[in-house]
Protein backbone atom coordinates (compact mmCIF):
# COMPACT_ATOMS: atom_id res chain seq x y z
CA UNK A 1 0.00 0.00 0.00
CA UNK A 2 1.33 3.52 -0.87
CA UNK A 3 1.23 6.65 1.31
CA UNK A 4 0.43 9.79 -0.65
CA UNK A 5 1.97 13.08 0.27
CA UNK A 6 2.26 16.09 -1.46
CA UNK A 7 4.36 19.65 -1.21
CA UNK A 8 1.40 20.98 0.75
CA UNK A 9 0.73 20.54 4.21
CA UNK A 10 -2.58 17.99 4.57
CA UNK A 11 -5.69 18.39 6.85
CA UNK A 12 -7.48 15.75 7.16
CA UNK A 13 -11.01 17.09 8.72
CA UNK A 14 -13.56 14.82 10.74
CA UNK A 15 -16.75 16.00 11.17
CA UNK A 16 -20.45 14.16 10.76
CA UNK A 17 -21.70 17.54 9.79
CA UNK A 18 -21.72 18.69 5.78
CA UNK A 19 -22.33 21.78 6.93
CA UNK A 20 -19.27 22.28 8.74
CA UNK A 21 -16.95 19.90 6.39
CA UNK A 22 -18.23 22.46 3.43
CA UNK A 23 -17.28 25.50 5.48
CA UNK A 24 -13.89 24.34 6.44
CA UNK A 25 -13.10 22.26 3.17
CA UNK A 26 -13.50 25.99 1.47
CA UNK A 27 -11.80 28.07 4.17
CA UNK A 28 -8.69 25.64 3.94
CA UNK A 29 -8.55 25.30 0.46
CA UNK A 30 -8.63 29.23 0.21
CA UNK A 31 -5.76 29.04 2.70
CA UNK A 32 -3.57 26.88 -0.16
CA UNK A 33 -3.95 23.92 2.43
CA UNK A 34 -4.95 19.82 0.67
CA UNK A 35 -7.85 19.13 2.55
CA UNK A 36 -9.32 15.95 3.30
CA UNK A 37 -12.80 15.28 4.59
CA UNK A 38 -14.52 12.54 6.45
CA UNK A 39 -17.96 12.56 7.92
CA UNK A 40 -17.06 9.66 10.71
CA UNK A 41 -14.51 8.25 12.32
CA UNK A 42 -14.15 4.85 10.57
CA UNK A 43 -13.82 7.14 7.22
CA UNK A 44 -11.00 8.57 8.57
CA UNK A 45 -9.20 5.41 9.48
CA UNK A 46 -9.81 4.36 5.89
CA UNK A 47 -8.16 7.65 4.30
CA UNK A 48 -5.31 7.39 6.72
CA UNK A 49 -4.28 4.15 5.41
CA UNK A 50 -3.62 5.66 2.03
CA UNK A 51 -3.02 9.17 2.83
CA UNK A 52 -1.05 10.56 5.46
CA UNK A 53 -2.07 14.30 7.00
CA UNK A 54 -0.05 16.70 8.38
CA UNK A 55 -2.70 17.59 11.24
CA UNK A 56 -6.23 16.28 11.98
CA UNK A 57 -9.23 18.39 12.94
CA UNK A 58 -11.36 15.92 15.04
CA UNK A 59 -15.20 17.03 15.84
CA UNK A 60 -15.77 15.20 19.33
CA UNK A 61 -19.35 14.58 19.43
CA UNK A 62 -20.30 12.41 16.50
CA UNK A 63 -22.36 9.19 15.79
CA UNK A 64 -21.08 5.46 16.57
CA UNK A 65 -17.41 6.16 17.13
CA UNK A 66 -17.21 9.33 18.90
CA UNK A 67 -14.37 11.98 18.16
CA UNK A 68 -12.16 10.23 21.51
CA UNK A 69 -12.39 7.04 20.12
CA UNK A 70 -11.50 7.94 16.76
CA UNK A 71 -8.80 9.74 18.03
CA UNK A 72 -7.19 6.72 20.11
CA UNK A 73 -7.43 4.43 17.07
CA UNK A 74 -5.97 7.27 14.75
CA UNK A 75 -2.89 7.71 17.49
CA UNK A 76 -2.51 4.15 17.43
CA UNK A 77 -1.80 4.62 13.48
CA UNK A 78 0.00 8.09 13.30
CA UNK A 79 1.34 8.45 17.00
CA UNK A 80 3.31 11.66 16.09
CA UNK A 81 0.29 13.83 13.97
CA UNK A 82 -1.43 16.48 16.03
CA UNK A 83 -5.08 16.26 16.51
CA UNK A 84 -7.15 19.52 16.95
CA UNK A 85 -10.61 18.25 18.17
CA UNK A 86 -13.61 20.64 17.34
CA UNK A 87 -16.09 20.99 20.17
CA UNK A 88 -19.30 22.74 21.54
CA UNK A 89 -18.33 26.28 23.68
CA UNK A 90 -19.25 25.12 27.22
CA UNK A 91 -18.05 21.42 26.71
CA UNK A 92 -15.27 21.84 29.16
CA UNK A 93 -15.44 17.89 30.13
CA UNK A 94 -14.43 17.15 26.25
CA UNK A 95 -11.86 19.51 26.34
CA UNK A 96 -10.16 17.73 29.01
CA UNK A 97 -11.16 13.96 27.90
CA UNK A 98 -9.50 15.17 24.03
CA UNK A 99 -6.11 16.53 25.76
CA UNK A 100 -6.49 12.67 27.70
CA UNK A 101 -6.68 10.58 24.67
CA UNK A 102 -3.97 12.50 22.67
CA UNK A 103 -5.12 15.78 21.33
CA UNK A 104 -3.18 18.49 21.37
CA UNK A 105 -5.60 21.69 21.59
CA UNK A 106 -9.06 22.58 20.73
CA UNK A 107 -11.05 24.95 19.15
CA UNK A 108 -14.79 26.05 20.19
CA UNK A 109 -17.89 26.14 17.35
CA UNK A 110 -18.99 27.57 15.42
CA UNK A 111 -15.23 28.05 13.98
CA UNK A 112 -14.04 31.40 13.68
CA UNK A 113 -11.42 30.70 10.40
CA UNK A 114 -8.91 32.99 11.32
CA UNK A 115 -8.45 30.94 14.35
CA UNK A 116 -8.66 27.61 12.96
CA UNK A 117 -5.81 28.50 10.61
CA UNK A 118 -3.78 29.87 13.17
CA UNK A 119 -4.03 26.39 15.01
CA UNK A 120 -2.95 24.49 12.28
CA UNK A 121 -0.01 26.48 11.25
CA UNK A 122 1.31 26.43 14.60
CA UNK A 123 0.63 22.62 14.83
CA UNK A 124 1.98 21.06 11.59
CA UNK A 125 5.35 23.38 12.30
CA UNK A 126 5.74 22.18 15.81
CA UNK A 127 5.64 18.72 14.19
CA UNK A 128 7.54 18.89 11.49
CA UNK A 129 10.44 20.35 13.99
CA UNK A 130 9.99 17.56 16.36
CA UNK A 131 10.28 15.00 13.85
CA UNK A 132 13.45 16.44 11.87
CA UNK A 133 14.56 16.53 15.51
CA UNK A 134 14.45 12.90 16.48
CA UNK A 135 15.44 12.21 13.26
CA UNK A 136 18.45 14.31 14.52
CA UNK A 137 18.78 12.71 17.58
CA UNK A 138 18.95 8.81 15.85
CA UNK A 139 21.92 10.02 14.29
CA UNK A 140 23.41 11.57 16.91
CA UNK A 141 27.29 11.35 16.68
CA UNK A 142 27.26 11.70 13.00
CA UNK A 143 27.40 13.86 10.04
CA UNK A 144 24.14 13.82 8.91
CA UNK A 145 22.50 16.52 6.49
CA UNK A 146 18.97 16.23 5.60
CA UNK A 147 18.61 18.39 2.31
CA UNK A 148 15.40 19.44 -0.42
CA UNK A 149 14.99 17.61 -3.64
CA UNK A 150 17.51 20.53 -5.03
CA UNK A 151 19.84 20.48 -3.08
CA UNK A 152 18.99 23.18 -0.32
CA UNK A 153 19.65 22.37 3.42
CA UNK A 154 17.43 21.92 5.69
CA UNK A 155 19.16 20.67 8.76
CA UNK A 156 22.28 19.19 9.79
CA UNK A 157 23.44 17.68 12.67
CA UNK A 158 25.24 19.10 15.33
CA UNK A 159 28.63 16.89 14.44
CA UNK A 160 27.97 18.09 11.05
CA UNK A 161 28.27 21.88 11.86
CA UNK A 162 31.12 21.84 13.38
CA UNK A 163 32.46 19.49 10.95
CA UNK A 164 32.11 22.23 7.97
CA UNK A 165 33.36 24.75 10.42
CA UNK A 166 36.62 22.80 10.87
CA UNK A 167 37.29 22.46 7.32
CA UNK A 168 35.85 25.13 5.81
CA UNK A 169 34.12 28.22 7.67
CA UNK A 170 30.87 28.92 7.65
CA UNK A 171 28.04 26.45 7.04
CA UNK A 172 25.92 28.77 4.48
CA UNK A 173 28.54 30.24 2.37
CA UNK A 174 29.92 26.74 2.04
CA UNK A 175 26.72 24.86 1.17
CA UNK A 176 25.78 27.63 -0.91
CA UNK A 177 29.08 26.22 -2.97
CA UNK A 178 28.19 22.80 -3.19
CA UNK A 179 24.42 23.20 -3.18
CA UNK A 180 24.74 22.82 -7.56
CA UNK A 181 26.87 19.23 -7.14
CA UNK A 182 24.51 18.07 -4.58
CA UNK A 183 21.76 18.48 -6.34
CA UNK A 184 22.80 17.56 -9.67
CA UNK A 185 24.10 14.02 -7.90
CA UNK A 186 21.41 13.80 -5.89
CA UNK A 187 18.78 14.11 -9.40
CA UNK A 188 20.99 11.32 -11.37
CA UNK A 189 21.16 7.83 -11.39
CA UNK A 190 24.23 7.56 -9.84
CA UNK A 191 23.51 8.83 -6.33
CA UNK A 192 24.24 5.12 -5.11
CA UNK A 193 28.07 5.99 -5.63
CA UNK A 194 29.40 8.65 -3.08
CA UNK A 195 30.10 12.31 -4.72
CA UNK A 196 33.76 13.76 -3.99
CA UNK A 197 33.41 17.18 -2.58
CA UNK A 198 36.50 18.82 -4.23
CA UNK A 199 36.06 21.97 -2.37
CA UNK A 200 37.30 20.59 1.11
CA UNK A 201 40.80 20.08 1.85
CA UNK A 202 41.01 17.33 2.31
CA UNK A 203 38.74 16.01 0.14
CA UNK A 204 35.45 14.39 1.34
CA UNK A 205 33.17 12.77 0.19
CA UNK A 206 28.91 12.80 0.10
CA UNK A 207 26.96 9.53 1.04
CA UNK A 208 23.77 8.98 -0.14
CA UNK A 209 21.84 7.78 3.42
CA UNK A 210 18.28 7.40 2.44
CA UNK A 211 14.87 9.37 2.34
CA UNK A 212 13.94 11.52 5.33
CA UNK A 213 10.64 11.69 4.11
CA UNK A 214 9.45 11.94 -0.13
CA UNK A 215 10.28 15.20 -0.07
CA UNK A 216 13.83 15.30 1.46
CA UNK A 217 17.24 13.38 1.74
CA UNK A 218 19.81 12.53 3.84
CA UNK A 219 23.93 13.05 3.11
CA UNK A 220 26.27 11.62 5.61
CA UNK A 221 29.45 13.16 5.28
CA UNK A 222 32.66 10.61 5.00
CA UNK A 223 36.17 10.91 5.17
CA UNK A 224 37.93 8.65 1.91
CA UNK A 225 40.41 6.16 2.54
CA UNK A 226 43.35 7.78 4.38
CA UNK A 227 47.16 7.64 3.44
CA UNK A 228 48.34 7.39 7.43
CA UNK A 229 47.41 5.32 9.95
CA UNK A 230 47.36 4.86 13.49
CA UNK A 231 51.15 4.89 14.08
CA UNK A 232 51.63 8.30 12.59
CA UNK A 233 48.50 9.71 14.84
CA UNK A 234 50.30 8.04 17.98
CA UNK A 235 53.87 9.72 16.91
CA UNK A 236 52.74 12.83 15.69
CA UNK A 237 50.40 13.83 18.63
CA UNK A 238 51.94 11.52 21.23
CA UNK A 239 49.10 9.68 22.22
CA UNK A 240 49.10 6.26 23.23
CA UNK A 241 48.37 2.96 20.90
CA UNK A 242 44.45 2.82 21.73
CA UNK A 243 44.30 6.59 21.67
CA UNK A 244 45.68 6.61 18.30
CA UNK A 245 42.90 3.63 17.32
CA UNK A 246 39.98 5.51 18.86
CA UNK A 247 41.75 8.72 16.97
CA UNK A 248 41.80 6.70 13.87
CA UNK A 249 38.03 5.34 13.61
CA UNK A 250 36.81 9.06 14.73
CA UNK A 251 38.19 10.54 11.49
CA UNK A 252 35.79 8.01 9.47
CA UNK A 253 32.87 9.62 11.25
CA UNK A 254 32.05 6.54 13.28
CA UNK A 255 30.30 7.09 16.70
CA UNK A 256 31.40 5.72 20.16
CA UNK A 257 29.55 2.74 20.14
CA UNK A 258 30.87 1.91 16.48
CA UNK A 259 34.27 2.58 17.72
CA UNK A 260 33.84 0.39 20.87
CA UNK A 261 32.54 -2.18 18.44
CA UNK A 262 35.41 -2.14 16.14
CA UNK A 263 37.79 -2.39 18.92
CA UNK A 264 35.88 -4.70 21.02
CA UNK A 265 35.85 -1.67 24.00
CA UNK A 266 32.90 -0.37 26.01
CA UNK A 267 31.88 2.85 24.50
CA UNK A 268 32.46 4.64 28.50
CA UNK A 269 36.20 3.39 27.42
CA UNK A 270 36.11 5.32 24.58
CA UNK A 271 34.89 8.05 26.28
CA UNK A 272 37.57 8.08 28.55
CA UNK A 273 39.99 7.48 25.62
CA UNK A 274 38.49 10.91 24.02
CA UNK A 275 38.78 12.73 26.98
CA UNK A 276 42.70 12.33 26.96
CA UNK A 277 42.55 12.71 23.47
CA UNK A 278 41.48 15.84 23.67
CA UNK A 279 43.77 17.36 25.98
CA UNK A 280 46.60 16.15 23.85
CA UNK A 281 45.33 17.62 21.21
CA UNK A 282 44.43 20.84 22.93
CA UNK A 283 40.99 20.68 21.49
CA UNK A 284 37.34 21.03 22.86
CA UNK A 285 34.81 18.44 21.00
CA UNK A 286 35.21 15.27 18.91
CA UNK A 287 34.66 17.08 15.40
CA UNK A 288 37.63 19.29 16.44
CA UNK A 289 39.60 16.10 17.20
CA UNK A 290 38.94 14.59 14.13
CA UNK A 291 39.19 17.58 11.58
CA UNK A 292 42.93 17.73 12.79
CA UNK A 293 43.14 13.68 12.61
CA UNK A 294 41.84 13.65 8.79
CA UNK A 295 44.67 16.39 8.36
CA UNK A 296 47.20 14.72 9.32
CA UNK A 297 46.37 10.96 7.68
CA UNK A 298 45.89 12.94 4.27
CA UNK A 299 49.08 13.93 4.46
CA UNK A 300 48.15 17.71 4.61
CA UNK A 301 49.59 18.35 8.12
Amino acid sequence: MSIIKTNNTIVLVVDDSPESLGMLNATLNQAGLTVLVALSGAQALTIIDKVMPDIILLDAVMPEMDGFDTCSRLKERLPSIPVIFMTGLNDSKHVIKGFEVGGVDYITKPVIPDEVLARIKVHSHNAKLAKSAQVALDFAGQYIFCVSQNGELEWATPHAQELISELKGDLTETWAMIQPDIAKWLLSSDKENPLALEHFTPVIQAQYAGEYDSLHTLIRLVTPKKIGNEEDLQKAFKVTKRESQVLYWLSFGKTNWEIAQILEMSPRTVNKHLEQIYKKLDVDNRTAAASVSIRLLEGNS
